[in-house]
């Protein structure tokens, strides 16, 4: 079982049945009894809804687990649901974990695998499993470059002959984009909407490059003057200046990769251009704008929601728990 455990969605793949399971990383439980009422788009629907006596929580923040316990129980009802509740199934999980986490948030990932049921828990980098789902011949003596653009975090790797060379990791992602949305609504319009709402706007119209053909929202929320219900009509321009800090912390972080990495492998970049992954790659534009900044080609890959998922299980079917077993010898290492 390969699993992306990602700040806005988690992901299972199954050995030969390909993803069975791909829901919002949000459970929702009685604040008295600790009992669970909802896990994933359930919970998710739940957002900004839910009376006193009910929590929603996202276990994950900024890539990594923020509520041990939250996580643990998720992630044991995913599994449940993927085997349909079967009992005494206890699967080996490789999971895909941010490259610039800590040795202890490694080991808080492993433990919360192991409690929800896994026999054995490993972990590999996001942006090697992103590459090899994406198709990327990271193996062999080229450089590939990755741009992740998750929920929680932004990570930037340079890839070669089966290792990372050098990444960086920002804790910015789609969270601070739809952050900056409900900012903007707030500071600008004096209209408070939640976060569910600024998503929908970012998926709907947003965009970080000029339109042929610009879109607009009708967005619904509650007037901060006089605390009544109110919409107005958002335009994509206006979501772009909306969106423009976290976007140019991306970019900045881009550029800051390539600064730093090797003339030979820099030229290999300009031949294959920057592979973009993750939610963030579906945001209209992405591509234009770092290919703007950077003079970088860079694309999109099929289906970037999958990639973490997808090579991570390919690594298990391969058997190359090399690749995992190297990251957390690099993390102990680390931590002595």
């Amino acid at each position: 079982m390969a699993i992306d455990l990602g700040t806005a969605n988690t992901l299972i793949h199954v050995r030969g049945k390909g993803i069975l399971l791909r829901e919002p990383s949000v459970i929702a439980v009685e604040r008295a009894s600790g009992q669970v009422r909802a896990v994933g788009e359930e919970a998710k629907r739940m957002l900004g809804r839910t009376p006193d006596a009910i929590e929603t929580i996202r276990p994950l923040r900024d890539g990594v687990i923020a509520d041990f316990e939250s996580a643990e129980q998720m992630l044991a009802l995913f599994i449940a649901r993927v085997y349909r509740r079967r009992p005494f199934i206890h699967p080996h999980m490789l999971i895909g974990v941010p490259a610039g986490v800590t040795e202890v948030e490694c080991r808080a990932v492993k433990d919360a695998a192991r409690k929800a049921g896994a026999k054995e828990a490993w972990v590999i980098e996001e942006p090697i499993a992103a590459a090899i789902g994406a198709g990327l011949p990271i193996h062999e003596a080229n450089g590939s470059m990755v741009v992740d653009i998750g929920g929680g975090t932004t990570e930037v790797a340079m890839l070669s002959l089966g290792d990372v060379v050098l990444a960086r990791t920002i804790r910015v992602g789609g969270d601070e984009i739809d952050q900056a949305i409900v900012t903007y609504a707030r500071q600008v319009h004096n209209l408070h909407i939640g976060e569910r709402t600024a998503e929908a706007i970012k998926l709907a119209i947003g965009s970080v490059w000029p339109m042929q053909q610009e879109l607009e929202y009708l967005v619904r929320g509650r007037d901060l003057v006089s605390g009544l219900p109110a919409q107005l009509t958002l335009s994509s321009g206006a979501v772009r200046e909306a969106i423009g800090e976290p976007i140019l912390a991306i970019l900045d972080a881009v550029k800051l990769a390539l600064e730093s990495t090797p003339p030979e492998l820099s030229a290999d970049i300009m031949e294959r251009g920057i592979a973009l992954v993750g939610g963030g790659a579906l945001l209209r534009g992405i591509d234009r704008l770092i290919h703007h900044a950077t003079g970088m080609p860079a694309y999109a890959v099929d289906d970037p929601l999958s990639c973490v998922a997808v090579g991570a299980a390919r690594v298990l079917a391969d058997g190359d728990l090399g690749l995992r077993t190297a990251f957390e010898r690099k993390l102990a290492g680390v931590a002595g």
